[in-house]
């Protein structure tokens, strides 16, 4: 059964991938953009210390899950849900929507790595996407009017932000009346685990980081 689910004060939308890929696709046959977030352990995490960006997750129209302790957390214990979360089965759904009705993306990315192994990844497994355009966004350099503008002349469906916390939920949020695009998925860095494998320093702190956060739940459960 579908709900809500609240983690450390978060609501998320605790939807299978089936459900989520439908409220998704609805989402992108209606008028203005749509925001919508992969949560992550570590936005969760970041968004207890910071007040602006706790704020902004409350403003988006859908927040999903994106990683199966999410889940756990929040008490479901259902095998096959379990399971979609740790494939990843609702973003690879997404990306084969886009693959399969050739619509037209943009991509946000913090790095020149990124850039090049995202777009290579796109064009071997979901060539039927059309990449409109890629751009490096950054907290230190404040070019937004550059990159809506590149994204609204790319006539774009849907706008991918690959981005770190609070950077993509700040940025969607300012710009959200100028963007001209049907949904802007923030999915951070999640979308790395479906293309690339981390590095054994990125493992680790990705370990101590799950550590810290069943802590932290558990300190929540018992109101301490």
């Amino acid at each position: 059964m579908d709900e809500k689910i609240r983690i450390l004060d978060i609501d998320i939308d605790a939807y299978t991938a089936k459900r989520a890929m439908q409220e998704t696709v609805a989402c992108m046959e209606s008028d203005p953009v749509n925001l919508i977030e992969l949560m992550s352990i570590d936005t969760l995490m970041y968004a207890q210390g910071d007040p602006g960006l706790k704020e902004c997750i409350e403003q988006l129209d859908l927040v999903l899950p994106g990683e199966k302790a999410l889940l756990e957390a929040g008490g479901i214990t259902d095998y096959r849900r379990l399971q979609e979360m740790e494939g990843q089965t609702y973003l690879r759904m997404f990306l084969r929507y886009l693959h399969k009705n050739h619509r037209r993306v943009f991509l946000l990315v913090e790095t020149d790595e990124e850039v090049q192994d995202f777009y290579e990844f796109l064009s071997a497994r979901y060539g039927g996407i059309q990449v409109a355009g890629i751009a490096k966004v950054s907290a230190e350099d404040n070019a937004d009017d550059m990159v809506v503008n590149a994204v609204n002349g790319g006539e774009v469906d849907c706008v991918i932000a690959a981005l770190s916390s609070p950077l993509q939920e700040e940025f969607g949020m300012r710009n959200r009346a100028l963007l001209n695009a049907r949904v802007w998925l923030a999915c951070g860095k999640i979308i790395n685990n479906i293309y690339k494998s981390g590095s054994r320093k990125e493992r680790l702190t990705q370990f101590i980081l799950h550590r810290i956060f069943k802590r932290e739940i558990e300190k929540d459960r018992k109101g301490t």
